[in-house]
């Protein structure tokens, strides 16, 4: 990889690592659906130049948008909220990557060797041991939501596979359109207050919805695209786990993240785990929040 597309990794990393402070800066003082809303209407504002009708793909969209853009954030942004550790979610999140191996083989017909199948397992062996450390199971249910929002990014990229003459930001226009309206529906069925945490969100809640709308979803993913169009995606896509790792870093340096031996021996082995699974993938593994 040339020096200047390497910088540009390593900025595209920094962004989403520091993306999980944001977000728990954002759900901090605005209710998680509501934030999640906000943050996908602020998206469609600015990408609805690149707003395309696909025929025959409209309902692939839709369905993509659910999974990927409601569902998924919803649950990761609830789990945020529970979390005391940005840093956790940070890694947990990352199993979006053996998930999406799964349903490739339940639902594409892969084939998976020793090497991605020993990955799931670290993978997962590492979330297990995070979560019975006793800080981190003071707020399992913070975890499993962030378990699920990864689940719902994986059920999302069997849709996307199908895909084909979608752009990474028509892509992304369609998910905030879509997702936003049945946020704030779902937000108003469920949770309490909007409006006044609305009135009285301060500096972080406002930072947090503008970073990750402007921060994670445009630059972070626009960067990303530039360098799979340049490089194998047996390139790229490990090096993208270098954003849990900053995102960890940012977390405990900014947030005041407290990091156990237990904490990190999971997280090593969760990393450690998609790193084996994305040298070995072919196809984009997104670890993107």
């Amino acid at each position: 990889m040339a020096p200047q597309h390497l910088l540009l990794m390593l900025v595209v990393n920094l962004v989403w690592g520091f993306t999980f402070v944001a977000g728990k800066w954002g759900v901090t003082e605005l209710p998680p659906i509501l934030f999640t809303g906000l943050r996908f209407l602020l998206i469609a504002a600015v990408l609805s130049p690149f707003l395309k009708i696909h025929r025959g793909q409209m309902k692939a969209l839709v369905i993509i948008a659910m999974f990927s853009g409601a569902l998924h954030f919803s649950a990761f942004y609830g789990g945020m909220s529970l979390a005391e550790d940005a840093s956790t979610i940070a890694i947990a999140i990352q199993l979006g990557v053996p998930f999406s191996t799964i349903m490739s083989v339940l639902f594409l017909g892969e084939r998976i060797g020793w090497r991605r199948a020993s990955g799931i397992g670290l993978a997962f062996g590492g979330i297990m041991v995070m979560s019975f450390d006793p800080r981190v199971f003071d707020y399992i249910e913070g975890m499993a939501l962030a378990v699920l929002a990864a689940l719902m990014a994986a059920i999302a990229t069997i849709f996307m596979k199908r895909l084909y003459d979608v752009r990474v930001f028509e892509l992304q226009a369609w998910v905030a359109l879509f997702s936003f309206p049945v946020l704030f529906i779902f937000s108003a069925l469920t949770e309490s207050g909007q409006l006044a945490a609305v009135q009285n969100a301060g500096w972080m809640g406002w930072t947090g919805v503008i970073y990750t709308a402007i921060g994670a979803s445009l630059v972070g993913h626009a960067g990303m695209y530039y360098l799979i169009q340049k490089y194998d995606v047996s390139l790229t896509a490990p090096l993208t786990l270098l954003a849990p790792i900053f995102g960890v870093i940012f977390g405990v340096t900014i947030q005041g993240d407290v990091i156990t031996a237990r904490m990190a021996l999971g997280g090593a082995l969760t990393l450690l785990g998609c790193f084996i699974i994305a040298m070995r993938k072919r196809e984009l593994v997104d670890t993107g929040p």
